[in-house]
This record gives C-alpha cells, sequence and structure tokens, in this order.
C-alpha cells in the first residue's frame, strides 16, 4: 500500500540517493548484519549506501529471542570458532553497549543424572543422531561438563560470573514453583538485549554520523539490475523507480538472500532458513516463579526452548521450523499450544492461556541450506560468498545472528574493503555504540546523571529515558526543556515531544515503526485504540500527513498488528 509522501526534509534519505547514484558499496538489507557493515565501512571513510525495503530492523533481527549469549549449545555440535567468537562479542557488548546489553542468569532445571551420557560425545565428535530418533533430555552431568567448558570460553573479559548447580532442595528455594521432581538447576550467565531494535538503531546511526560519505534510507527495495550493472531501486513510498551504480554490492537481506539474488539476475540457493516464534505474555505469577532469571531447557522433542522474564511480561520461545520464505511468517496456534506446554513441563501449577497473550512474533533465522537430520543440527555459523553481476562482486552474507554482529560486520567489510584495494584505517572493537558513549557504568556515575537531568524533567522520567535511550536521551531531555511537554493522553510512559523527537530524527516513515521499533508500545500490550489515535496525530503533525493520510496510516497499523503480533485494536477513529 503507498505510504502518505512526508515533507521534503523528511525524504532526504531517499533524495540522496537518487541525487548521488553511485556509491563505491552498495549494502542490500538493514537487518543489523546489514547495518554493522554499513557502519563499518562509514567508519572507513568508504563511500557507503545501505536500503532496506521495508523498516530497519524489521526482517529477521526483530524476532529475535532478546539474547546476546555465547551458544552453549553450539558445543554438541563442535562450533568451538563459534562459540569463541560468540562469547567475545558478547563480554565486548557488555561494555560497548551498556544501555542496552546487560548480564542475564539464565537457569537450566534438570530432571535426572546421566541421561545423554553416551549420546554427547558422538554428537560432540560430529556424529550425528539419526533423525526420527528419540530424545533424551540431557542429565546434570553432560551439562555439568558443557558449562565448565563454556566457562573456560567465558573467562575473556571477565564480565559474567562462572556457573552454579543446586541440588533438589536448593533450587526449589530458588525457583518454588518448578515441578517437584526437579533434582538440580544450573545457573550460568549470558546477557539480555532488552531493546533490539533500538540497538541496531544506534549501530545505524554510528554509520551515518561518520560523515556524507554514507547515506540510509528504510522503504527503498532492490527490484533488478541492468545489463551496465546498474541497481534498480524503487522507492516504496512513492513507487517511482531509480538506478544507482556501485562498485561492490552487499547482499545482507538475511533469510531473502537468495530471492534478492533472484530479483538481481542471479539464481543462487544459499539459504535454508527455520522459523522462530514466540508469544509475549501477561501473567504475574509465572513473572514471579522465573524470579528475575531466564529459564532455559530442553523439551521433551529435543528443543532448546526458554521462559524469558523481560519488561514486566514474560516471553516464551521458540521453535525451530522449516519455512518457505515465500509464504508469510507468522506465530501459529499449534506454536502456541507449545508454548504452553513447555510452561506445563517446569511450572505445572500455573495457568496459562490465550488471554494473557499480549504480542505474537516470529522470523527466519538465516541459516545456510543444509541436509542436517535436524534444524537444531543446522551450523549457526556465517561465510560469505562471492558472486559477481554485469561486472559488479556481489558478495552474499549467509548466515549470522545478533551476538556477533560487530564481528561479522568488520568481516565483510575488511572483504569489501580488500576487493576496492583500500586498508582498513579504523576498527570497531572496542569502539562504544550509540547512547553507550558517556553512559553511567557506576552508580555513583548514574546518581550524577539523573542529579544533572532529573533537575529538568525529574529524576524518575529522567531515569526512564536513560533506560529507554542511553546517553541519546540528552537530546530528548534538552528539547522538553526547550518546549511544552505532556504526556501522552493515552499511555503516561511516553510524552509528546519523546515521540515528536524519535519522528523526526530516526526516519520514521510509517506510524507501526513508531509501537513495533521506536518504541516497546506493542511488546509489551501498550497499544489501544486510544494510543493509536494520537499517535497517529503526533507522526502525522510531524511528517505533514492530511487528516485522510492520518486515518489510512492509523487503520494500517491496526490491520498490520492484528495479522502480523495477534493484536486486536478497534479501527474507529474520529477524523482530524
Amino acid at each position: 500500500m503507498p505510504t502518505p509522501t512526508p515533507p521534503a526534509e523528511v525524504r532526504d534519505t531517499v533524495a540522496a540517493l537518487r541525487d548521488r547514484p553511485h556509491a563505491d558499496v552498495l549494502v542490500i538489507g538493514a537487518g543489523i548484519n546489514g547495518i554493522a557493515t554499513f557502519r563499518d565501512l562509514a567508519l572507513n571513510g568508504v563511500d557507503v549506501a545501505l536500503v532496506e525495503r521495508d523498516d530497519y530492523v524489521s526482517g529477521a533481527s526483530a524476532g529475535s529471542s532478546h539474547m546476546i549469549h555465547g551458544g552453549i549449545r553450539y558445543l554438541e555440535n563442535g562450533e568451538f570458532r563459534l562459540v569463541q567468537e560468540s562469547v567475545h562479542e558478547r563480554n565486548a557488548l557488555l561494555r560497548l553497549a551498556p544501555h542496552y546489553v546487560r548480564p542475564l542468569p539464565t537457569t537450566i532445571p534438570i530432571f535426572s543424572t546421566f541421561s545423554s551420557l553416551l549420546r554427547a560425545p558422538f554428537q560432540f565428535i560430529g556424529i550425528k543422531p539419526k533423525p526420527g530418533a528419540p530424545k533424551k533430555e540431557r542429565g546434570a552431568l553432560i551439562i555439568k561438563v558443557g558449562l565448565t567448558i563454556y566457562d573456560t570460553f567465558s573467562r575473556d573479559g571477565g564480565r559474567v560470573p562462572r556457573h552454579q548447580f543446586r541440588g533438589a532442595k536448593a533450587s526449589k528455594q530458588l525457583l518454588p514453583k518448578l515441578r517437584s521432581d526437579v533434582k538440580y538447576t544450573a545457573t550460568y550467565y549470558d546477557a539480555s538485549m532488552h531493546d533490539p531494535e533500538r540497538l541496531g538503531l544506534d549501530v545505524l546511526y554510528d554509520g551515518i554520523a561518520a560523515g556524507d560519505n554514507s547515506r540510509a534510507s528504510n522503504y527503498v527495495t532492490a527490484v533488478g539490475m541492468t545489463e551496465g550493472g546498474a541497481v534498480r531501486l524503487r522507492d516504496m513510498r512513492s513507487g517511482e523507480e531509480f538506478e544507482m551504480t556501485a562498485k561492490v554490492v552487499v547482499n545482507a537481506s538475511g533469510p531473502w538472500t537468495d530471492l534478492t539474488n533472484a530479483a538481481l539476475g542471479d539464481a543462487t540457493r544459499y539459504m535454508g532458513g527455520t522459523k522462530g516464534s514466540h508469544v509475549v505474555l501477561d501473567n504475574p505469577e509465572l513473572y514471579e516463579a522465573c524470579n528475575g532469571r531466564e529459564i532455559f531447557f530442553e523439551f521433551t522433542d529435543g528443543r532448546i526452548v526458554l521462559i524469558y522474564p523481560l519488561k514486566g511480561k514474560v516471553m516464551l520461545g521458540t521453535t525451530d521450523l522449516e519455512h518457505d520464505m515465500n509464504e508469510p511468517i507468522r506465530c501459529t496456534e499449534e506454536e502456541v499450544d507449545y508454548f504452553f506446554d513447555l510452561v506445563k513441563h517446569v511450572f505445572p501449577s500455573i495457568a496459562v492461556d490465550r488471554s494473557q497473550i499480549v504480542f505474537r512474533f516470529s522470523g527466519v533465522r538465516p541459516l545456510p541450506r543444509s541436509d542436517a537430520g535436524s534444524t537444531g543440527q543446522i551450523s549457526r555459523d556465517y561465510r560469505i560468498e562471492k558472486g559477481s553481476l554485469g561486472g559488479t562482486p556481489v558478495l552474499s552474507l549467509v548466515g549470522g545472528k545478533w551476538t556477533t554482529f560487530r564481528a561479522l560486520g568488520e568481516q565483510l567489510g575488511g572483504l569489501v574493503l580488500e576487493t576496492l584495494g583500500r586498508e582498513r584505517t579504523v576498527s570497531t572493537d572496542g569502539r562504544l555504540i550509540g547512547g553507550a558513549v558517556g553512559y553511567p557504568t557506576t552508580d555513583a556515575e548514574r546518581a550524577a546523571w539523573l542529579s544533572k537531568h532529573g533537575a529538568v524533567v525529574g529524576r524518575e522520567r529522567a531515569d526512564t529515558l536513560l533506560d529507554r535511550y542511553g546517553t541519546s536521551a540528552e537530546a530528548i531531555i534538552a528539547r522538553i526543556a526547550a518546549g511544552q511537554d505532556a504526556p501522552l493522553a493515552s499511555n503516561a510512559d511516553y510524552s509528546r515531544l519523546e515521540i515528536e523527537h524519535l519522528v523526526e530524527t530516526e526516519q520514521v516513515v510509517r506510524l507501526v515503526d513508531v509501537v513495533l521499533r521506536r518504541t516497546s508500545l506493542a511488546f509489551t500490550g501498550q497499544v489501544t485504540a486510544a494510543l493509536l489515535d494520537e499517535l497517529a496525530e503526533i507522526v502525522g503533525g510531524v511528517l505533514g500527513w492530511s487528516p485522510e493520510e492520518r486515518a489510512t496510516e492509523r487503520a494500517a497499523a491496526a490491520d498490520y498488528l492484528a495479522d502480523h503480533h495477534g493484536v486486536q485494536v478497534d479501527h474507529a477513529q474520529e477524523a482530524r
């Protein structure tokens, strides 16, 4: 559906591409890995352009389990390089993005001692179980061995404690609602990523801020390639097409990589992604039962699943199902039943039902095509495929995950620099991300920051904004200080000037961009008819929408939330 036409100053992202239709590098796909590559190249002074057919971080990257993790289960597949890199990057992100990445205690309930002891060593050396073979839950001994190995990888950086084992009595004291036959629990630490989309936006704006050599636009899609090697781009706002040439094209469109290559004229078969779904519940009893930690365990089918307290709600996930990328990506009712069964598996006394679901979401992991016996055995590592179209080198990214985005971006960026015959001048290893610059990491520093900015907006409000945006909140606070602000009438957690600031500075195009990615309103179940009405008025005011365009966007947002996320919002709205 065509989108309303915003004022010229907001549309400059597309104009910057059309008016200067050449770049050294064109990156197609603005999930986290495309964004990280864009940032790496921009910081190295490369003339780089980034395009995304939807909103930034709206595809596979929006379907994450909100974790930055070393991948303990990858040890069983013998993927030691990936585990080592993942743990290094996890520890690094705790330092480089402390406003969005924080230590996460993770507890595994264990119901046997010796189960899988004979199977695990064979998987460890690459001998996989036959498809259809009966699943056996991992026992305490094999989990202890795995966590001990994991701790050795985690020594890098010293950012998280070592694992702890508890017996049955101590486990029930820690988690009283656990089922009665629990024998042990094991607790180790990874990291939470409480706002993946906002972390991705911070990475993006680091690249944009690098200088005029970097340009990025959402709602622009690659639809083909000319015989001369120019990429045909379509502005999804207006439907207009234009051409852009580049010395190197990077295809970072995740699970859509083969479809993008096909559009460009090259039929590849790199991808074999699997769908992972999640639901978010408003269930205070389950939230309390988790005792501030993620519950991470092997379900009866051998799948590793999670119960994750987050933002006052509880997230359940995830599935791992084969998926055709030509089909819609949705959380099905069968998957919901699966999630409810996994809750009963560990917390049998806690009732869960569909009335508690406030949000559903699904994504497809950009995994490589594989003939593995099960989806869980497909490698989570990444690689880069080299190709050429019309004489233009095309680098296609296969694989990749949130935890390793910085390292992946630097590796892919390095290959691009090599292709261009240029030397690296900047490394992102050790470089703070976005709102982490100046972020208070001690109690004393935080108290000083809150004292300073609390004098302007109140200490509680300053604390909320700091958690929400890191030190990027200072720009919002300055705006509030210079204007007349008020909480939203429909949701006092946000204010009018805060929303206006996000729309003006963060390339918002659609109303759903605000409720899904610039804020947590949809994820936490706070979207109401009144809120959509109010946001349509505020966003439309900034973007110059007519009353008819505001009504159209409001209805489109309601339809999208219902279709993609199971969020039902009344369509009624008065003309504004």
